[in-house]
């Protein structure tokens, strides 16, 4: 019997996908070229939904750590390993290749649903969702980059991300972010005049 021993490698995820309860895309991010076209990327999405979307067939698995519990499910598919979990008319699959742990693959599912979980104040369903695209963006973007995990806690995460959010431009902002901003300026400017006279 010959093994084939694989580099490691911190390319660990190859896609990141949420699905709505009809199989339509409503996020997805690839990050290699397993799948180059968007025609080739909307029929796998369309077979894994077609796969996953009946969850009385599939097995429940729920691993115990001494510090966390992942829930959710596992497929391999076309060769891919695919963790996924569904939450009232959402699907939410992390995909990686199929010698990759799957506890580091479910750890991002987590994270991500856990994240948007918080950032949604658990209402994580289709039009909170569609409500708040631009969270949901940057929470990816703070947990994969490139197909690298960079963060699994989900508190890190929705930190993070407020702190982004926090970098709306001023064009983009409401009147009582932008009277504040003025107010904050007035009292800057009033606070350096003060000592200049004092000098």
């Amino acid at each position: 019997m010959d093994t084939v021993m694989l580099e490691p490698s911190l390319y660990t995820v190859k896609a990141v996908l949420i699905l709505d309860n009809d199989g339509e895309r409503l996020y997805a991010k690839y990050y290699d070229d397993t799948y180059p076209s968007v025609k080739e990327q909307k029929a796998f999405e369309k077979n894994i939904f077609s796969k996953t979307h009946r969850t009385d067939s599939m097995k429940c698995i729920s691993i115990h750590t001494c510090t966390h519990t992942f829930s959710g499910e596992i497929a391999l598919l076309e060769g891919l390993t695919v963790v996924y979990k569904s939450n009232i008319d959402l699907f939410f699959y992390v995909v990686g290749s199929s010698h990759e742990n799957e506890l580091m693959l479910m750890a991002v599912l987590n994270c991500l649903f856990d994240s948007l979980s918080q950032m949604l104040r658990k209402n994580v369903e289709r039009r909170a969702l569609l409500e708040n695209m631009e969270g949901l963006f940057l929470a990816v973007d703070e947990i994969v980059d490139g197909g690298v995990i960079l963060e699994s806690d989900p508190q890190q995460v929705v930190h993070r991300v407020a702190l982004r959010g926090e970098d709306v431009p001023y064009s983009e902002q409401t009147v009582t972010q932008k009277a504040s901003f003025l107010l904050q300026v007035l009292q800057s400017a009033k606070e350096q005049i003060k000592w200049s006279l004092l000098r």
